[in-house]
């Protein structure tokens, strides 16, 4: 039987998890008491949380830690079980567990190996394609197409404990790809890489997006991630959704300005706060006045105005106009849950 039709991919909603948890006492009676009456309280990892994600979309799922990202994504990949709520995945529900939704999906965690380390990752492999009955030609030409895209084909019959963090990191995803899963949920994927191997990730995923048209949830605390990324994000505060659109919204509602740094002839002296801003007569705020530099936040329809005053008031050996950095945004939304749009 097919499964029913449904218009995205991925829908949560009004999805909710508790926990009840042991409340520690501090102290030695706090500690005896605990022997004979224990006292728990109810965390709420989740609240009502309703979103969509459709075909060929990465999302970006932000938030501090404890913010309920992880067992967000558990629940929708139906490795633990909501309190309230419904999804829908492929037109599943997840929890369920039913073997089509699993042939179907991908579930990817930069904290939890999946392969077996004594095993070279070819082996592994080959074990995957037993468990997902993946046609041995169909296997071959996947093989061969993820281990080119992410240049691990040198490293398949090395044992998983030899890799490095990133080849390991690597594999996992070739792993969890094999089967051509038509939805994938990334919980950090590049949480402890290098430079060098998030980079190399990013550009795999992006490609991967582009080619085979998925549907993507992406977890990450790298703000790099999710500005390379993802056009849209669902910010999580406390278990609830407190933004949930596109990225470039965030930086037009929260940050309506731009950041304009000009780099300053030393032998001319210091300047204060007070004396740029007095220099520029108001034309922004002076976000940092040291030896060397001076750091403006401008409304945007003044930057132009800006940018010449600074060259005609200061003397300036460089000047940089840049967008502010998306990862104070999203911590600003965080702080102020009230002003943000669902």
């Amino acid at each position: 039987m097919n499964p029913p039709a449904t218009p995205a991919m991925i829908s949560a909603h009004r999805l909710s998890k508790e926990f009840t948890v042991h409340k520690k006492e501090p102290g030695l009676r706090g500690s005896l008491r605990a022997l004979f009456r224990r006292r728990y309280i109810v965390k709420e990892a989740v609240k009502a949380a309703s979103f969509e994600v459709n075909e060929g979309e990465l999302v970006g799922l932000v938030g501090a830690n404890g913010a309920g990202k992880t067992t967000l994504v558990k629940m929708l990949a139906g490795v633990i079980h909501p309190t309230s709520g419904a999804a829908s995945v492929l037109g599943y529900c997840p929890w369920e567990r039913d073997n089509r939704l699993r042939r179907k999906m991908a579930l990817i965690m930069g904290q939890k190996a999946s392969l077996w380390w004594d095993l070279p990752a070819a082996d592994c492999f080959l074990l995957l394609r037993e468990i997902y009955q993946i046609p041995r030609p169909r296997f071959e030409a996947t093989i061969e197409m993820l281990t080119e895209m992410l240049e691990v084909r040198e490293q398949l019959k090395i044992q998983i404990r030899r890799l490095s963090l990133g080849e390991r990191m690597k594999m996992e995803l070739v792993a969890a790809l094999l089967h051509e899963p038509r939805v994938v949920f990334l919980d950090e994927p590049t949480i402890g890489l290098d430079l060098t191997a998030q980079r190399a990730i990013r550009e795999f995923l992006l490609r991967y997006l582009r080619e085979h048209r998925p549907a993507m949830l992406l977890t990450s605390h790298y703000m790099e991630d999710i500005e390379k990324l993802c056009e849209r994000i669902i910010i999580l505060r406390e278990g609830e959704i407190v933004y949930d659109g596109p990225l470039a919204r965030v930086v037009a509602t929260y940050a309506p300005y731009k950041v304009v740094t000009a780099h300053l002839d030393g032998a001319q002296g210091a300047w204060s706060a007070e004396s740029a801003a007095a220099a520029l007569g108001g034309l922004g705020e002076v976000a940092e006045a040291a030896p060397g530099v001076v750091r403006l936040h401008v409304p945007r329809a003044e930057v132009a105005r800006s940018a010449a005053a600074v060259l005609r008031e200061l003397p300036v050996v460089d000047v940089t106009i840049e967008e502010p950095e998306i990862g104070a945004i999203i911590e600003r939304i965080m702080r102020e849950r009230g002003g943000a749009e669902r």
